[in-house]
C-alpha cells in the first residue's frame, strides 16, 4: 500500500475554518486550534440566543399590549383573565400589532371584552 499524504485535505479544512472566523480578533482568526474553539463557542451562543429571541419577542408583545390597555384603563392581567373567561383565543402577537398600529380598533376590542 502506498503512503497517502494529507496536506491538501488538511489545508482545505483549515481554509474552511479560517473562512468561518472572518472578523474575529487575534489568534481566534489566525490559529487553527483557537479558531476551532471560537467557532464551537459561537455556535453555542447562537443556539441559546435563538431560544432567547422567542422569549424577548413575547415579552415585547406583552409590553405593547399593556401600554395600549393602560390607556383604556385596564391592566394586562385583568384583560387576559377576561379573554380566557370568555374563551377568546387570540395570540399576543396580533394583540400587540393592534395596540401599536390600530389603536382605535384595539380600543373597540377592549371595550367589547369589558362588557
Amino acid at each position: 500500500m502506498p503512503r497517502i499524504k494529507r496536506g491538501v485535505f488538511a489545508k482545505k479544512k483549515h481554509r474552511k475554518l479560517k473562512k468561518l472566523t472572518k472578523g474575529y480578533l487575534h489568534s481566534r482568526r489566525a490559529s487553527v486550534k483557537r479558531a476551532r474553539e471560537a467557532i464551537i463557542k459561537a455556535g453555542q451562543h447562537a443556539y441559546v440566543d435563538r431560544k432567547k429571541k422567542k422569549r424577548n419577542a413575547r415579552s415585547l408583545w406583552i409590553i405593547k399590549i399593556n401600554a395600549g390597555l393602560r390607556k383604556n384603563g385596564i391592566s394586562y392581567s385583568q384583560f387576559i383573565k377576561k379573554l380566557k373567561n370568555q374563551k377568546i383565543d387570540i395570540d399576543r402577537k396580533i394583540l400587540a400589532q393592534l395596540a401599536e398600529y390600530e389603536p382605535k380598533i384595539f380600543e373597540k376590542f377592549v371595550k367589547e371584552i369589558n362588557k
